[in-house]
């Protein structure tokens, strides 16, 4: 049997064209009859970096008896010029993370995953203490069990207080041993009892993996990385989820 949680997230594949373009991380997030990819803003557009692919694709499982057994699952990016992912923006500007809509209809009928709903947000009873373990699940520099199409998982701990949002920015800091391609990965912790609201995913998706955190002021020779994340919090999935009027 296969925990849940390596079946929340899927790797992403950026191109443009036929040219392929970076590796990343994802995760499913569903609402409703609503199936949704979510993942870092700058995956799908990064304006500094000059990154703009025009699709991506993520590798689905098809056979519970063969977890070796996948397709690769194909998305538009754009659709008459128009960027076809949500993204968001708060009091101190842009949110780095953005979600697609999968079209269920689209999918193959024996696809096989398992989704994040709005049940394993964080509630009021869900306390996140000082050195609370958490996961951040996805594909460091597009290391994953390439035979079964699994991510790895790399622990972390919250490194500034849950809750409060950094130098006043929507995210907190993780202390965790990160790499390109994590970004969009999501960050979780161990839902604290078997909630039924949970089902078969009993875990609490705290926040979306951004980037690594860097001082600036840094001596590159002298000092080492200061080996902290940004994760932006999860509560902005029901803002870039909820329904368009």
């Amino acid at each position: 049997m296969i925990e849940s949680l390596f079946l929340t997230a899927a790797r992403v594949l950026t191109f443009a064209g036929l040219a392929p373009l970076t590796n990343a991380s994802g995760f499913f997030f569903a609402r409703g009859d609503r199936l949704f990819l979510g993942t870092s803003r700058h995956v799908l557009f990064d304006e500094p970096s000059k990154h703009f692919p025009d699709r991506i694709e993520i590798e689905l499982h098809t056979n519970t008896e063969n977890l070796a057994a996948s397709i690769g699952f194909s998305m538009p990016l754009y659709r008459d010029g128009k960027g076809l992912w949500r993204q968001g923006n708060d009091m101190a500007g842009e949110i780095d993370v953005a979600v697609i809509e999968i079209d269920r209809a689209a999918l193959p009928t024996t696809a096989i995953f398992h989704a994040f709903t709005p049940d394993n947000l964080p509630g009021a009873s869900d306390s996140v203490e000082v050195g609370t373990p958490l996961l951040v699940v996805g594909f460091p520099l597009g290391f994953h069990d390439a035979r079964h199409h699994m991510p790895v998982v790399r622990q972390a701990i919250a490194a500034s207080p849950f809750g409060l949002r950094f130098q006043g920015e929507g995210f907190f800091l993780t202390d965790a041993r990160t790499h390109r391609g994590t970004s969009g990965a999501p960050v979780v912790m161990r839902a604290a009892s078997n909630d039924p609201a949970n089902g078969a995913l009993p875990w609490v998706l705290l926040g979306i993996h951004s980037a690594r955190l860097d001082v600036g002021s840094r001596d590159l020779e002298l000092d080492e990385a200061l080996g902290l994340n940004c994760a932006w919090y999860s509560d902005i999935l029901l803002t870039l989820t909820a329904p368009r009027p």
